[in-house]
């Protein structure tokens, strides 16, 4: 049973950082993907930054948050983090953690898609003022 817990979530100002975790459970990082995704009320879900576990590590940032926000993994803790320096009020979300099925290779299109994942985190507000 696949159970992801996200943290770290909060307010804060412009200009700001915050680093999101996301623990993972009864899953194996093995040629998949893990991601954040954000949400604001009446749009739809938009992929923000994805890691792709195969041989090499590799990862995908949308263009809004590109050189801010940083994926990260600590396989010793089973945790994926997000770490948002920069913040501006656009980056108001609700921020889910999520993670895919294993997956022969990855690219931006489907790694930043919410179709690709099949196991969701509760998600963890982050609001910037």
């Amino acid at each position: 049973h696949v159970q992801l817990v996200e943290s770290g979530g909060g307010s804060v100002q412009a200009g700001g950082s915050l680093r999101l975790s996301c623990a993972a459970s009864g899953y194996t990082y093995t040629k998949n993907y893990m991601a954040w995704f954000r949400q604001t009320p009446g749009k739809e879900r938009e992929g923000v930054a994805a890691i792709f576990f195969g041989g090499n590590r590799v990862t995908y940032y949308a263009d809004s948050v590109k050189g801010r926000f940083t994926i990260s993994q600590d396989d010793a803790k089973n945790t994926v983090y997000l770490q948002m320096n920069s913040l501006t009020p656009e980056d108001t979300a609700r921020y889910y953690c999520a993670a895919s099925t294993p997956r022969l290779s990855s690219d931006i299109w489907s790694a930043l898609r919410a179709p690709s994942y099949a196991y969701w985190g509760q998600g963890t507000q982050v609001t910037v003022s």
